[in-house]
């Protein structure tokens, strides 16, 4: 029995997650708490802007993870890590505030920014505490859910703060990688292109389709089984083996009576015209030069 008990106290204790407080309970911030609570960690805080419907909205997230609500002008700092999800324009005067309320030493900040470096906590940093941004690549609308595995987060910052954010991020089921200063505004605007100017392009696709006497909804129905084989085939096949069309085909012929059809829909037409652009620029394509002049007469 002395044995068994010996072998017990030589084995290291089981890591404790460190416990975390989640700064804006919008759609990101939401989903967050709700991600992070499933892996383990502690939500001890949430803290909200003092209007009425955002604390309405953090107490309701509250009780789903166990956490208690505090306003950002009066906030509760027992937690060792803190995870700003406010709008960009927000963070440094957020992070003035948190950093006027009591001592940071030993604490980690992160910002969830794609666009913004870890520099935007410097009031935190000020006051020692260790800084970064962590961003998921990752599309965030309302009715929060879970984040689901396998979401890459574009880490920068120090170096301890890096290293809390890598290990929740793993624990998380994501996927850390480092990403420079210089470059976040490049990576959030590649993270534009995946996300919402897709959505915009489908969106101005809905448009033609009305001009073609086809309703949005069913349109939406209609379109779905080409957008998702040419998403498919583009992550299995790569870009130029998803691509098909007029233009792979060099069928300037064709380009010039989708540009004619569009002269009623004069925003559709100049996404056409760019995206089509960047086609011949990217992808492969034959009649290059006919192709230039029909998009060229149409400008």
């Amino acid at each position: 029995m002395l044995e068994h008990s010996l072998v017990f106290a030589i084995l290291p204790p089981r890591a404790m997650k460190s416990d975390i407080a989640i700064v804006g309970t919008g759609s990101l911030g939401s989903a967050l708490a709700l991600s992070l609570r499933r892996a383990g960690y502690p939500i001890v805080t949430l803290i909200s802007r003092g209007s009425a419907s955002s604390l309405r909205r953090a107490g309701r997230l509250a009780r789903r993870v166990g956490a208690r609500v505090s306003s950002i002008r009066a906030p509760i700092l027992s937690a060792r890590i803190f995870w700003l999800c406010v709008p960009d324009q927000d963070i440094s005067s957020c992070a003035e505030m948190l950093a006027a309320a009591g001592n940071w030493k030993g604490k980690v900040a992160l910002h969830a920014s794609g666009a913004l470096a870890s520099s935007e906590l410097r009031a935190l940093k000020t006051r020692r505490a260790a800084v970064a941004s962590a961003h998921p690549l990752m599309t965030f609308v309302a009715d929060a859910k879970p984040l689901p595995t396998g979401v890459p987060f574009a880490l920068e910052g120090d170096v301890a703060a890096v290293r809390a954010a890598r290990q929740i991020v793993r624990d998380l089921g994501g996927h850390p990688f480092l990403i420079g200063k210089a470059e976040k505004p490049a990576y959030h605007a590649w993270g534009a292109f995946t996300s919402p100017l897709l959505v915009a392009t489908l969106a101005t696709a809905e448009q033609v389709a009305l001009r073609a006497g086809i309703g949005r909804k069913l349109a939406r129905r209609r379109m779905r089984p080409i957008v998702r084989q040419t998403i498919h085939n583009y992550f299995e096949k790569g870009p130029a083996e998803a691509f098909s069309g007029p233009l792979i085909r060099g069928d300037a012929a064709t380009v010039e009576k989708h540009l004619k059809s569009l002269q009623q829909v004069p925003h559709a037409r100049r996404v056409y015209r760019a995206l089509a652009e960047a086609a011949l620029n990217n992808l492969p394509a034959k009649n290059r030069k006919d192709l230039r002049k029909v998009l060229e007469k149409y400008s």
